[in-house]
């Protein structure tokens, strides 16, 4: 009877001897996945997440730019096709009262064509910008949601772009001759006005196509970060995967 129990205390050691190395065994290989994933996923710093941030601008600038400084890029994009001037409606309505829509339709043309004209030239404008960009808090701007680089370089380059991009929007207006259909227009308004007693128009068209590219390069650019940020496939290099891949880890 005494051999029996021995022999029972025996089997019994032997399994707790091997739950023990089984546990050890578990925690050893637990340890080294998580050690590997430590390596394939190492923490961000500051400085890789603003560089993150340029690259991904850099991208949306050159894409945005490629798609609106072709033949309707502008025109035939509805987020962005330049209007009839706001300021000048009153312009419109009295042309077309007086016969000319088909001047009208190609002003508004011409107009788009500007844009997407002074678009050739807005690359190196905006990644000198971007170049320039000082960032003290990357993590807050990657963290902010759709959009929040985009808004960020919107709010401290666009007054600088305005002054950087206006030579080129007037090159561009006379290269497509966009004043040629906007004078009999204007000059026909400000005609009927003398008659009328009416205020007269003189729009600056300029400045008007100047902020409205600006405003469509930045809506453009805001789609490609948001894109970035949400498609995997878009992060075409290896830093993009890293700094926008940790949002989704």
């Amino acid at each position: 009877m005494l051999k029996h129990y021995s022999f029972l205390f025996t089997i019994l050691l032997a399994l707790c001897s091997c739950d023990v190395l089984n546990k050890a065994a578990s925690d050893a290989a637990n340890n080294l996945m998580n050690e590997g994933s430590s390596d394939a996923q190492p923490s961000l710093t500051n400085s890789e997440v603003i560089s993150g941030l340029r690259e991904a601008l850099n991208v949306g600038i050159e894409n945005s730019v490629s798609i609106t400084s072709v033949t309707d890029g502008f025109l035939s994009n509805n987020n962005i096709r330049l209007p009839f001037p706001p300021d000048a409606l009153k312009v419109k309505e009295k042309a077309l009262d007086l016969g000319l829509g088909d001047q009208v339709q190609k002003f508004e043309t011409t107009l788009n064509r500007a844009a997407e004209e002074a678009c050739k030239e807005a690359l190196p404008i905006f990644k000198d910008a971007i170049k320039n960009m000082s960032l003290s808090d990357g993590f807050e701007i990657l963290n902010g949601g759709n959009g929040a680089a985009t808004k960020y370089l919107k709010e401290q380059t666009t007054e600088g772009l305005k002054s950087a991009f206006s030579p080129k929007v007037k090159a561009a207006i006379s290269k497509v001759k966009l004043t040629d259909y906007w004078n009999p227009l204007v000059n026909k308004y400000n005609t009927a006005m003398i008659l009328t007693g009416g205020e007269k128009i003189n729009s600056e068209l300029d400045v008007f196509v100047t902020q409205k590219a600006i405003e469509g390069l930045f809506f453009m650019v805001e789609a490609e970060e948001n894109k970035i940020r949400l498609d995997p496939i878009a992060r075409v290099t290896d830093l993009l995967s890293k700094v926008f891949g940790s949002l989704t880890n």
